[in-house]
């Protein structure tokens, strides 16, 4: 299956774009997006809500989300990834790895794991 990403609400949506002007067929969403949460939405419903879309979540929230992410697997709940943007990355770059991350892997592969982003 193909990867499904979703980019937290602290990042700018131009990554969205820029990765879409790569390749209009990857499925991305931001927080706030129709379908996805709504922007204010607590990490912990954030995780819930991946889990159930099997999307990964793109992230620069390295305070929070670590610790709510360990509580979420602890209570036997899942993700289908994550990456953390490592701080100065330019979004053409961004784009360019999510980008290859899309083409080079499967959704599965990405199953309770994280990692940071460019690789």
């Amino acid at each position: 299956m193909k990867i499904r990403f979703l980019l937290d609400e602290n990042l700018s949506k131009q990554i969205k774009i820029a990765t879409l002007r790569l390749n209009p067929s990857i499925d991305i969403l931001c927080v706030g997006d129709p379908d996805a949460p709504a922007f204010g939405t607590l990490d912990p419903d954030i995780l819930r809500y991946l889990e159930g879309a099997q999307r990964l979540l793109i992230t620069d929230n390295r305070k929070s989300m670590p610790g709510h992410l360990e509580s979420h697997w602890s209570e036997g709940g899942h993700s289908w990834g994550i990456f953390w943007v490592r701080p100065q990355t330019p979004i053409g770059q961004l784009a360019q790895e999510l980008l290859l991350v899309w083409e080079t892997t499967e959704a599965e592969e990405w199953i309770d794991r994280g990692d940071w982003i460019p690789l």
